[in-house]
């Protein structure tokens, strides 16, 4: 990460040093952050971490928000949304009404609300199978912690089970509120009836577990000090080292309405706001995304929270009711386009996404394509953009959008490029191993041949790899398994036979261990002592429809780049390796094993490969396809 800030405030360089050095910041740094008045030096570091980790990317989803009912057995000081039974302004939603709310063209219903004290467990079932029914494209992010612990205690079922049974039913994810902030003395003042920190992360866990990402916020602006800001980020970072399933971190800004809490402010300032999401962004290093979440910020402040390190403005939020009973002042509702004019406006890539932060479409041009690995990292460390836009996003999501002519040019997976030969056009670069990679790796149960009839899981990541490991099966050991698409986040790993991972995590299993799955093979090896030839995973291609000025532009910006990071190996991808958990002398010889430039012998191997995939079908399954063929 290299990036020139000239501080006003001094005690900030030590803080940044350690951020360029990769070490992680400490409690101690985070409250000199928040107590420091040099807000434009903190955005420019967190606008440099977030660079580092989504590019230029922003995302937003098509939603819709769902509070089924305001009704609460609890009575939360802070909050203006929740009533009682039998109160005028109570509400209490039926299914059929619920899914009047949604149409086909979202891809997200988040759906939370007040601890009924009357509704059955069925009827919380029923909702998430009924939406899952009629619109079965829309993921649903469903219940808080608090929900499900009440779900837990009320209907008398395990934690566990309540979320086997929601999963079922068709949850993928869950929101991150609850906890408001895990400070006992904040709980006790203004919560006391509310779970704290131990059971918000017991929920948490338990998700990421049974393979359910979810979210985190952090409620803000109340009576909270700057340290309890940070401890609450630093206990959420060390739960994330621990599960890896938290997909985002949202700061909401309190609102103070008719609650009765009067902070020092009606409302945060915008500069308390962008300096809380810039903290965020700088003390989670391992998570990846921030949200700015526009109804409570404003869209304007929202829209400058782009350039201090946020990545994400949740979306088009239809519904929404509890922040704006309690005051908030953005519009209920921000339009698909004006969300896009936003992005774009801040010079950003507007990204329509998933539930899981998977890309959809892109609404700009001039975007390149970064496969966020470390084996990509030489490209990328001394990539002059001019007037390009870097995306990063993993291999086989970057094909999806090279079918939609939505990036310009990229080291595209091998089988994306053969699937798109009608518009791309191959470069001079290319990601090749020379024989062992250490980043495509089979984790099994047993031997090669050991996998008859077995279910590999596959990470949701690969487009190339997964045929790799299918043409060895088939073609080297007459083996034919079961494929199942793991969707990207946590996983239950266990309930595979094998499981081919890529990129950063099969680098750092490959390192680690992955617990049950006592043997390791390296698919490029595998194919070099069968094949004597490098394999070719990932070729630089461009649109064809690129002018011959940009094409050239490209070429020399591509190639310059390149040369830089050759010559430095040893320090080029040191912090990604950090991340990782490799040291600098791994991450050294990891980057020597790749060839990255296309030559001959990679031409012979990309001629053999497409030879021996040809007329082998690859069936993918998906959970629902399995649970039909035990049914």
């Amino acid at each position: 990460m290299s990036s020139t800030i000239y501080f006003r405030d001094k005690r900030l360089t030590p803080i940044w040093e350690k951020i360029q050095n990769g070490t992680r910041l400490s409690l101690e740094d985070g409250v000199a952050l928040f107590n420091s008045g040099d807000i434009i030096s903190i955005g420019k570091m967190a606008h440099a971490v977030q660079q580092q980790k989504s590019g230029d990317a922003v995302y937003f989803v098509l939603n819709q928000k769902i509070e089924p009912t305001n009704v609460c057995v609890l009575s939360c000081k802070f909050c203006d949304f929740a009533t009682k039974t039998g109160k005028p302004d109570a509400y209490e939603m039926t299914i059929e009404e619920i899914l009047s709310k949604l149409t086909p063209e979202i891809h997200e219903v988040h759906i939370t609300g007040g601890l009924h004290p009357d509704w059955e467990w069925k009827y919380y079932l029923d909702m998430v199978r009924e939406i899952k029914k009629n619109f079965p494209n829309v993921d649903v992010k469903a219940f808080t912690a608090v929900e499900i612990d009440f779900f837990h205690k009320k209907f008398k079922l395990p934690i566990e089970e309540v979320l086997l049974q929601l999963k079922d039913a068709g949850l993928r994810t869950m929101p991150g509120g609850g906890a408001e902030v895990f400070s006992e003395r904040v709980r006790k003042l203004l919560f006391n009836q509310k779970i704290g920190a131990k059971t918000w992360f017991e929920v948490h866990k338990t998700a990421h577990r049974l393979g359910i990402p979810t979210n985190s916020t952090l409620l803000y602006g109340h009576v909270e000090t700057y340290e309890e800001r940070v401890v609450h980020m630093m206990k959420l970072r060390e739960a994330q080292d621990e599960t890896g399933g938290f997909l985002t971190f949202i700061p909401l800004a309190f609102q103070p309405g008719d609650t009765g809490i009067k902070p020092k402010n009606d409302f945060t300032s915008a500069i308390e706001d962008l300096k809380t999401i810039a903290v965020s962004r700088l003390m989670l290093d391992n998570f990846p995304h921030i949200k700015a979440y526009w109804v409570m910020l404003t869209e304007e402040v929202a829209s400058v929270a782009l350039h201090f390190g946020a990545d994400d403005m949740d979306g088009t939020v239809g519904g929404e009711k509890i922040a704006h009973d309690a005051g908030a002042v953005s519009p209920m509702k921000l339009a698909k386009d004006h969300i896009i004019k936003i992005i774009n406006d801040a010079g950003k890539i507007p990204v329509d996404r998933d539930v899981f932060y998977n890309p959809l479409n892109l609404y700009t041009d001039n975007v390149i394509g970064k496969i966020p690995y470390l084996n990509s990292v030489p490209f990328y460390s001394h990539f002059e953009k001019h007037q390009f836009k870097i995306f990063p996003v993993v291999p086989r999501r970057m094909g999806e959008l090279a079918k939609k002519e939505q990036i310009e040019a990229g080291p595209f997976s091998l089988m994306d490029f053969f699937s798109n030969t009608d518009t791309l056009e191959l470069m001079n670069h290319c990601i090749a191993t020379r024989d062992q990679v250490k980043s495509v790796m089979l984790f099994s149960k047993e031997g090669w041949t050991g996998l008859e009839g077995k279910t590999i899981g596959i990470t949701d990541d690969t487009a190339t790899s997964v045929r790799l490991l299918q043409v060895l099966l088939a073609k080297k050991y007459n083996v034919h398994a079961t494929f199942k698409r793991l969707h990207a986040g946590v996983n239950n790993y266990d309930a595979y036979d094998a499981v081919l991972l890529i990129g950063d995590e099969a680098l750092r299993r490959n390192k680690y261990g992955l617990p049950g799955f006592e043997l390791v093979f390296d698919l490029a090896k595998e194919w070099y002592d069968w094949q004597k030839l490098p394999f070719v995973f990932a070729v630089w291609a461009q649109r064809k429809s690129l002018s011959a000025e940009r094409k050239s532009e490209l070429h020399h910006i591509l190639a310059r780049s390149l040369e830089r990071a050759e010559a430095e190996l040893d320090a080029v991808g040191k912090v990604h390796g950090d991340r990782i958990g490799l040291t600098a002398k791994e991450t050294q010889e990891y980057l020597e094993g790749f060839n990255y430039h296309l030559g001959e012998r990679e031409r012979e191997a990309m001629a053999i490969f497409k030879e021996l995939y040809t007329g082998v079908a690859l069936d993918i399954k998906t959970n629902s396809e399995l649970q039909r063929e035990m049914d």
